[in-house]
Formats: structure tokens, sequence, C-alpha cells
């Protein structure tokens, strides 16, 4: 094993959804080891071979990790903040790199074509300059102000509204985006993506959701996050080379794209290589 897997085995990731957890457990695997989830108190997750593997529960899903992680699960202080709708979207299978399904969630410049009429439209094309920065002390990357004009920004916004946005990636295969919540002015409303690599070209990946939304029914809000999201994925399946390349001369970036050249940097930086390209081909 290389050693970007290395860095990586030693990262949480999400592996099941702990409300909902079927009696017989979960089978699936985790960067190409089975593993099964099995309910009870405490939840355990162990190995094809039997071992088990270290555990948390947080943001209503199942974490573990195939090492030993330094730290513990990166906080998301809005999960604890009374009067959010915490909202488990449940899981979409992508055929594509864990690291693409993250940089495909922090690129903007998509909008307008690929979520028409609903997270962006023509002719409001225009990405906006915005700041980007790797955060030294957090280590992590972080966008914002970010703008950008959205038909519906969300399932609650009766019109259309520029939308401001923050984007952080506090793993590597995991992101946290911040935008203008319709219902509260003031406060954000938060979109997560966990991704769990099955392979080095395929994943689970897991949405959820804290928001200020009080009308909207429950199954609406995951309807709505699904489609947005299975709008992405015909654009991940077809991407090409399937791995996402780490090598700066691979992509010519624009603007738009300072958020990915951030995160393909701070993963090289980290050597967090699984399901990576680090030498164009």
């Amino acid at each position: 094993m290389t050693i970007g897997h290395h860095a990586m085995i030693d990262q949480w990731y999400p592996v099941a959804l702990a409300s909902q957890l079927p009696p017989e457990g979960r089978t699936t695997q985790l960067m190409g080891t089975a593993i099964r989830v099995l309910p009870g108190d405490p939840v355990r997750v162990v190995t094809g071979d039997g071992r088990d593997l270290r555990v948390t529960l947080r943001y209503g899903h199942v974490w573990t990790s195939l090492g030993e992680p330094s730290k513990d699960l990166f906080d998301i202080p809005e999960a604890d903040q009374p009067g959010r709708r915490l909202v488990e979207v449940g899981v979409v299978r992508v055929r594509c790199s864990p690291l693409r399904a993250v940089e495909n969630f922090l690129d903007i410049a998509h909008f307008p074509f690929v979520h028409t009429d609903i997270l962006g439209a023509e002719p409001h094309t225009e990405v906006g300059k915005y700041d980007v920065e790797i955060r030294e002390k957090e280590d992590e990357v972080w966008a914002t102000k970010v703008q950008f004009y959205q038909p519906q920004a969300a399932k609650s916004a009766t019109g259309g509204i520029t939308t401001d946005y923050m984007y952080r990636v506090p793993a590597p295969t995991s992101t946290v985006l911040y935008k203008t919540c319709p219902a509260r002015p003031g406060e954000w409303d938060v979109i997560t993506l966990f991704v769990q690599p099955l392979t080095e070209e395929l994943c689970d990946v897991w949405p959820w959701m804290a928001l200020f939304d009080d009308e909207t029914a429950l199954t609406d809000l995951i309807h709505f996050q699904q489609m947005i999201f299975l709008q992405d994925r015909s654009i991940l399946e077809n991407q090409i080379p399937r791995l996402l390349p780490l090598d700066p001369g691979r992509e010519i970036p624009t603007r738009a794209d300072l958020t990915s050249v951030a995160y393909r940097r701070w993963l090289k930086r980290h050597q967090f290589t699984y399901g990576a390209q680090l030498v164009a081909q």
C-alpha cells in the first residue's frame, strides 16, 4: 500500500446511518476492505477477518476507520444549535473517485449548467471574486465571500436570490457548505457531503443537512437534495480521468476553480492520494 493510502487509512469515514441499521447489520466495504456494521449498544464495525474497528456516532452516521485516527472527527457546531432540523438524506452510490465527489461539490461554476433554474440560470453564469485559504491552525480548506444568483436556493426559497456561500473541507472525503438561510436571515444553512470510499473509483455519498426550516416536509427536503445530487452524478461518472489529477499541469484552472486548486494542493501536501492520480498519464 502506498504512503498516500496509509495517510487516508487513518481518517474517519461514514459507513451507515445510525438510525437505520437493519437488525442483520450493513455489509459494505471501505477502501477495498470488506466490513460489517453491526447494530447494538455499542454499534460495532468489524472487518471480514473479525477485527473490530474504531467507531464514533456523529451527524446521524456511523463513522469508522481502518487505521488509528490521530484526532476526533471534525466538529460542526451547527449540529448542536437549538432549532435546527438535522436531515439524513440517505446514500447515493457513484462510480467516481471519492476525491472527485468532493471536488465537484466545491465547484460553483457548474450551477447554471447542471442545476438549471434551481441553483443557477443563464445569463447569471459568472463566478465573482472570492477568497480561498488553507487555514493552518485548523488544517482545513476554506472558501469565503462566495456569491451566486440562484432561482431556488433552497426548498424553502420562494424566489431568486443572490446566495452567500462558504465552503469548508475538514477531511479528504468530507466537505461542508454554509449558505444563506432564506428562512432566517443572518444564519447559515449547513449542507454536507460525507463520502465513503468503497474503492479508488467507487464511493457511497452520504449527504446530511442542518437547516432552519420548520415548514417543508422532511420527505421534500430529502427529495430536493437527492435531485440535486443525482444531477451531479451523471457528470461525475463521465469525468476523465476517473481519478482526481493532482498534477497541476493536467487540467487548466480558471478563477472559478480556486477552491479546487487549494483542495488538490492540500491533498498533495498530506499525501491523501487514495482516489488521486499523481502524475499525468
